[in-house]
């Protein structure tokens, strides 16, 4: 299945995106608690999906809005984290990209999932301004299949949400 507009040149693979960021957490990304701060992820995950959102579209792009950012899991000193980003869904002048965060047991090798979001990332000129995204997304597995539709429900709920001012 692939997201198609006359404005694209062809179209790239879900997994040309796929950007990996992996952290070990120092004293400086710790809260009061003693916690990974939540404020630091949000910036490794912007900047994961924003790699991901450049790979995709080969210029320049900008955030303007991130989903459910939930967490789920606590990270702490000297945990090894891994942000894995990719697009999930392409419109006219926008991506949606989905960001996985989570934290490595280093004896174990156990990965447990610190949060999801899906962030939209905009195609932006020299000026600042939308521009067409210049390629579509094609999915291939049954995974990035479901993704994509479910990318689509969530980009309609945007687009009410903004209607309704919410």
């Amino acid at each position: 299945m692939a997201t198609s507009n006359e404005h694209q040149l062809g179209v790239k693979r879900v997994g040309s995106s796929r950007t990996i960021a992996t952290r070990m957490l120092r004293h400086e990304d710790m809260n009061g608690s003693d916690r990974l701060f939540g404020g630091r992820l949000m910036e490794w995950i912007d900047d994961a999906a924003g790699i991901a959102a450049r790979r995709h579209a080969g210029c320049a792009i900008t955030t303007v809005a991130v989903d459910k950012l939930e967490f789920e899991y606590p990270a702490f000193l000297n945990d090894i984290v891994t942000i894995e980003a990719w697009v999930t869904h392409v419109e006219r002048t926008s991506m949606e990209v989905r960001a996985d965060t989570y934290v490595e047991d280093t004896k174990t090798g156990e990965r447990r999932m610190i949060n999801h979001a899906y962030l939209t990332e905009v195609c932006i000129d020299e000026n600042g301004r939308p521009i067409p995204v210049p390629w579509g997304l094609v999915a291939h597995t049954p995974e990035e299949h479901a993704e994509c539709e479910a990318a689509r429900k969530r980009n309609e709920i945007r687009k009410m949400r903004r209607a309704e001012g919410i």
